[in-house]
């Protein structure tokens, strides 16, 4: 086939768009725009970006795109009102003030209750409790609101003018079942005190509508622009990912997550049964803080990251008796948004750069090497682990996760996976047909027994549980 599709991934740092060619999936030109620090942000700053990036990469100067998709971050809210103009800023993923709201939402159904509804418990990131806090904290707004999207809904009605979503980012409102493929209207009745006008789901080769005349430039043709999705349902799109495969993803956030052709039900709540792009689930652990425990770390000892690795690899490999818990920005594996960061073991002698470094790579290592144990007790199949996103890159923290997760590590060759899921959506959308461009594996990484690395995660373990008994939450 002849041609290009252009690949979506709008995420909490950046917007990027990626062109790959129709037959290969090979990249062929890209672009990116920044977006603003913080949790919570103006909806219209996406859009600048998503120009900034489109232009960067040059889409309008083709005539060869057939299809458009799109995929980011999830969960946050977009409240427009009946203007089409946004209500509120929107709240991001890691914006945690609804998380009174959340607590109260699981006090009132229970844990049970809310995995039969919708199989995800309510957490400072779901939708449904941004919701409940507008209406409690901005009462004014919240009558006025008319709609409500997700940021990729938003980002495909500003190309497409289609008000649509899709199964994997519906899944995460809160008010959504990817077990039934229904919303739950009573939900946001009682949580919000009303059911604003909701976008239709798609079905994931659907198209969602056709590129506005403002996007297209020299295409000269009706651009299908698809469904769209969640980034953690575009990596996985984009990796192909088969059941077995677990995807370790390491960026501002952390995620774990497997395929699954049925729904996987943790009856603790703790893993989200959200949905993917191609039909089947995507069972997920989520954490609010990874690859920013390394470089807040290396802010505070006033190096560069390539200078915090070389310390990092120097000391002892059990970082010398210091061990911390890495809840900078609250947590949500286990679930303890208002938790700080704790450091263990402080001496004279382990309190040093060195030890530091080691600590915070440890750290973030086994906070994935909780989510890796909830999904393996769950019964979700675990049998190859895929590392990617930014921090995938980091040699230190390649050093330690086989160990610390107790088998090898396989590292695809570095690309834009949540943009390159959103690319083969959109092949998908205008063909019929899924592309089969698969993928390069770059490096297999294998335990070496490091007896180091098996301390701290015996150490870890006794601090987090520590903390989780003091908080008076669950073990999660």
């Amino acid at each position: 086939m002849s041609g290009t599709f252009v690949g979506i991934d709008s995420s909490t740092q950046s917007c990027k768009v990626t062109v790959v060619e129709a037959d290969s999936g090979a990249v062929l030109a890209s672009g990116a725009a920044p977006h603003p620090d913080g949790t919570s942000i103006d909806p219209a700053v996406w859009i600048r970006a998503l120009h900034q990036a489109w232009a960067a990469a040059g889409v309008h100067e083709r005539g060869d795109v057939l299809g458009v998709g799109v995929s980011a971050q999830q969960h946050g809210m977009v409240a427009l009102g009946g203007d089409g103009e946004p209500v509120h800023e929107a709240l991001l993923w890691n914006d945690v003030r609804s998380a009174g709201q959340a607590a109260r939402m699981v006090a009132d159904l229970g844990v049970s209750e809310w995995m039969k509804a919708v199989n995800v418990l309510p957490v400072p990131a779901i939708t449904l409790t941004k919701l409940a806090w507008l209406r409690e904290h901005r009462p004014e707004a919240a009558t006025r609101v008319h709609r409500v999207l997700l940021p990729h809904d938003w980002l495909n009605l500003h190309l497409s003018g289609a008000f649509a979503t899709d199964r994997s980012d519906a899944s995460g409102t809160g008010y959504f079942s990817a077990v039934t493929g229904t919303y739950r209207p009573d939900l946001l009745d009682r949580y919000f005190g009303a059911v604003p006008e909701l976008p239709e789901v798609l079905r994931p080769g659907d198209p969602a509508g056709t590129l506005l005349p403002e996007w297209t430039g020299r295409t000269g043709r009706a651009v299908p622009v698809s469904a769209g999705c969640g980034d953690n349902a575009g990596a996985a799109l984009g990796l192909d990912l088969e059941p077995g495969d677990v995807v370790v993803s390491v960026g501002t956030s952390g995620t774990v997550f497997c395929r699954s052709a049925e729904p996987v039900v943790d009856p603790s709540g703790v893993t989200a049964g959200f949905a993917d792009a191609t039909g089947d689930h995507l069972p997920l652990l989520c954490t609010l803080n990874a690859a920013r425990i390394l470089t807040s770390t290396a802010q505070l000892l006033s190096v560069d990251l390539g200078r915090f690795t070389e310390l990092s690899l120097a000391g002892p490999s059990d970082a010398g008796g210091l061990t911390m818990l890495p809840y900078f920005d609250g947590e949500r594996t286990p679930n303890l948004p208002d938790a700080t960061g704790q450091l263990a073991g402080l001496t004279r002698t382990s309190f040093t750069p060195e030890n530091l470094a080691r600590a915070a790579v440890l750290a973030l290592a086994n906070s994935l090497a909780d989510c890796l144990e909830v999904l393996r007790s769950i019964g979700a199949p675990v049998v190859r682990i895929l590392l990617i996103g930014g921090g995938a890159k980091s040699a230190a923290l390649r050093a330690v996760l086989p160990d610390t997760f107790g088998m090898p590590v396989e590292v695809p060759q570095v690309q834009e996976y949540v943009a390159l899921g959103a690319a083969r959506q959109a092949a998908w959308a205008a063909t019929g047909e899924q592309p089969k461009w698969g993928r390069r594996i770059e490096a297999v990484l294998e335990p070496g027994g490091d007896p180091g690395v098996e301390a701290y995660r015996v150490r870890y373990q006794q601090l987090r549980s520590r903390l989780v008994q003091d908080s008076g939450s669950a073990d999660q």
